[in-house]
């Protein structure tokens, strides 16, 4: 009997997991993005974006090589409740440009 729950309890997981995971999968981008265009988007995200730049080109001829995360500042406060509020109060990001 315990045997028939060991493998329906793997079973439900791995199809859970399966699930999970076909829905975080996003398509990768077509081609690179120029950094003017990935700028834009960050910030009407609200982050506080910082460019590294490879190359003296224009910056509309620049093509984005990568995108880290940097820090995030948050606080935390409870207003008088019981419960802990955490508000983000700025999330930076740093681009890797090659010009």
């Amino acid at each position: 009997m315990k045997h028939y729950v060991a493998v329906s309890f793997t079973a439900a997981t791995l199809t859970a997991s399966a699930i999970a995971l076909a829905t975080v999968a996003n398509p990768a981008p077509s081609g690179p993005s120029t950094l003017d265009q990935t700028v834009r988007t960050l910030e009407a995200s609200g982050y506080h974006v910082i460019v590294n730049r490879m190359g003296a080109a224009p910056s509309a001829q620049c093509t984005v090589s990568a995108v880290r995360p940097g820090q995030t500042h948050c606080t935390e406060d409870s207003r008088g409740d019981s419960s802990i509020n955490t508000t983000i109060t700025s999330k930076t990001v740093y681009i890797d440009a090659t010009c």
